[in-house]
């Protein structure tokens, strides 16, 4: 196959194309902006490889991604380009409109062309993969019924996020992501594209952009600088090791059924606190010398005002994409979590190229013949 992979220098889209390239003889274009988020260091490890492919596009830009799809003619798009952080939202909404419904809206359009173009037998293969978040369905309370798992502590039924739940979006990010995927979904049903939805819980993992909680943490503990916790930490999530999920999204536009929706999540709820607590375990038993004048990492949790509409609880019922399609995750939230911390004490270079802002002069000068600059 070849597959057209949108965002794929970010945090899960250089994940996807680096498990592909890794573990497939599939072909992958990676067609991204390179916003702040958008690292072409992340794809060091497949970036001379025959089958891969770059092309510096804004999903936003008709002409230039009707212009990929004619020329590269993939077999499928897996969709991941949008702009994802919460706060960033909140404090400036615009971008995420442009990007996530807009974009969305474009690609779609351009897909459907592209798609209606080809052979019967090639447009019988085509997918279109519309990746989004737990986010949509809003804060999981508890009393809701949409889905039930056991909460080890109290043995009370808890509920989950089902394929099936209603979208309650809280942010100007979820917002905008379920307006994608509304779009997604309802060109499926009137134009017929073959689309294929699934929504995540948190990632975490290498690669992981330094303003996201974990990286921030572990960067801020070697610092000797405070760990911000919002509220009293007590935020619950679902957590998925990022190359769980890179599986689960190959799975999907191989094997998924057009027009079907699967949850894919890590099986591991965790408080907020919880998750910068063992941060700081590892981090104590993996880098002992700490800085000057201070006796444990933990005495760096810092509690900070909350975040204006913060959801309580995010959790997945990833039974379906189990039963129909065999995938589960295959890291514990104890062997991903220490997979990632060891990860950045290793890769300290690539989190300073991100914090002083160098990696981004890369973005002039880097790529195959093809990309556009």
């Amino acid at each position: 196959m070849k597959l057209l992979v949108t965002g794929g220098a970010g945090f899960i889209g250089s994940a996807v194309i680096r498990h592909i390239i890794k573990n497939t003889d599939d072909e992958v274009v990676n067609l991204d902006k390179l916003t702040y988020a958008g690292n072409v260091e992340s794809l060091r490890e497949v970036s001379e490889s025959s089958r891969y492919m770059f092309e510096q596009v804004d999903i936003c830009n008709r002409a230039e991604v009707d212009r990929v799809l004619f020329q590269h003619k993939p077999d499928a798009i897996m969709h991941l380009a949008a702009e994802s952080h919460v706060d960033r939202s909140i404090d400036g909404p615009a971008e995420f409109i442009e990007t996530n419904i807009v974009g969305t809206y474009t690609l779609l359009e351009a897909a459907r062309r592209y798609w209606t173009a080809l052979s019967s037998a090639d447009q019988a293969r085509f997918r279109f993969h519309h990746i989004s978040t737990d986010e949509v369905y809003g804060d999981l309370a508890e009393e809701s019924h949409h889905g039930t798992a056991i909460d080890e502590g109290s043995q009370a039924l808890m509920p989950l996020f089902k394929e099936t739940t209603p979208y309650a979006p809280s942010s100007p990010y979820s917002a905008s992501k379920a307006s994608s995927d509304h779009l997604v979904r309802a060109w499926q049903r009137t134009y017929g594209l073959p689309t294929l939805v699934t929504n995540c819980s948190n990632n975490y993992g290498p690669y992981h952009f330094p303003e996201k909680l974990i990286p921030l943490v572990i960067l801020n503990a070697l610092e000797g600088k405070p760990l911000p916790v919002f509220g009293k930490g007590d935020q619950v999530r679902d957590w998925l090791y990022v190359d769980d999920h890179a599986r689960a999204l190959y799975q999907v536009v191989t094997e998924g059924v057009p027009g079907e929706t699967y949850n894919i999540g890590g099986h591991n709820e965790k408080k907020n606190i919880v998750v910068v607590e063992t941060i700081c375990e590892l981090l104590e038993e993996l880098v002992p010398n700490k800085p000057d004048g201070l006796k444990a990492y933990q005495d760096l949790i810092t509690y900070v005002a909350d975040r204006p509409g913060h959801d309580l609880r995010y959790a997945i019922d990833a039974s379906k994409i189990q039963r129909e399609l065999g995938w589960q995750p295959q890291e514990t939230f104890e062997t991903g979590m220490r997979k990632t911390v060891e990860w950045y004490l290793s890769n300290l270079d690539w989190c300073s190229n991100v914090q002083d802002g160098s990696y981004q002069r890369q973005r002039l000068g880097e790529g195959k013949a093809g990309e556009q600059l």
